[in-house]
């Protein structure tokens, strides 16, 4: 069993091989991931404009996204992944991040004099 070092090796060098055009195309594939936004926002019975409101989106994104004149990417697809499968725990989390923090009493960095 080839160890890591040869592994990424061996995969740099089918990198190379694919990049100059010398790979057969047929023996590889690339796997992305798509994300339908109107079958997430369907599924959890919103509106275009609560879903936007309530996750962070403007309106107008959140429409191109669903018409498909645009494409969500980086970390909006994530993001948008993550409101699929785990929605109360991201509403949870936001309601979280919007609570004032504690009041935390200031202490001296050094520490009580004498």
């Amino acid at each position: 069993m080839p160890g890591f070092g040869e592994t990424l090796i061996q995969s740099v060098r089918e990198a190379v091989v694919y990049a100059k055009g010398q790979a057969d195309p047929e023996a590889y594939r690339v796997h992305t991931l798509s994300v339908d936004v109107k079958k997430i926002r369907q599924k959890l019975k919103m509106t275009q404009k609560d879903f936007a409101g309530e996750f962070g989106f403007s309106l107008d994104t959140l429409r191109h996204w669903e018409q498909k004149r645009r494409t969500p990417e980086g970390p909006a697809k994530a993001y948008l992944m993550v409101i699929s499968q785990k929605p109360e725990e991201v509403r949870q989390a936001l309601r979280d991040a919007m609570q004032p923090q504690a009041l935390k009493p200031k202490t001296s960095p050094v520490g009580p004099r004498a």
